[in-house]
């Protein structure tokens, strides 16, 4: 079960990722806003996807679990936070080179989507007993 919840997490993460950065590089080119604004706020438009998906497609849970939309909330502002800080960081670091910001947009991206997986599985969508893929 492990496997298929991984690879249909890696497919939900890379739809996630690509509305995360569609959603970052637009702000940023129309200088709607700053680059760690514009990095949150991306965030959080591929959040609302990956929650949808990764609840029914994912994880199985075809109805709402109390609990799982504030537990979902609370792992997503911690890896929000781990998200922006490692994208500044590396920013910071790679300050004026050409591949500045797609660097420090993929290597947040992987930090917080692996915290993400963890947290949703041991956390958020704990187990299911009406998952047809036991």
């Amino acid at each position: 079960m492990i496997k298929r919840e991984v690879l249909i997490f890696l497919i939900v993460g890379a739809l996630t990722v690509l509305i995360d950065f569609i959603a970052y590089r637009s702000i940023v080119l129309l200088g709607l806003m700053g680059f760690d604004m514009a990095k949150a706020f991306s965030f959080l438009i591929g959040t609302v996807f990956a929650y949808f998906a990764n609840r029914m497609w994912t994880f199985g849970h075809k109805s709402h679990d109390p609990g799982s939309v504030w537990r979902f909330g609370v792992l997503y502002a911690v890896t929000l936070g781990i998200n922006v800080w490692v994208n500044a960081l590396v920013l910071t670091g790679l300050y004026e080179t050409v591949f500045a910001i797609r660097v420090a947009f993929f290597l947040a991206t992987g930090v917080s989507a692996t915290l993400n997986f963890l947290g949703m599985k041991m956390f958020v969508f704990k187990f299911n007993p009406e998952s047809k893929f036991l």
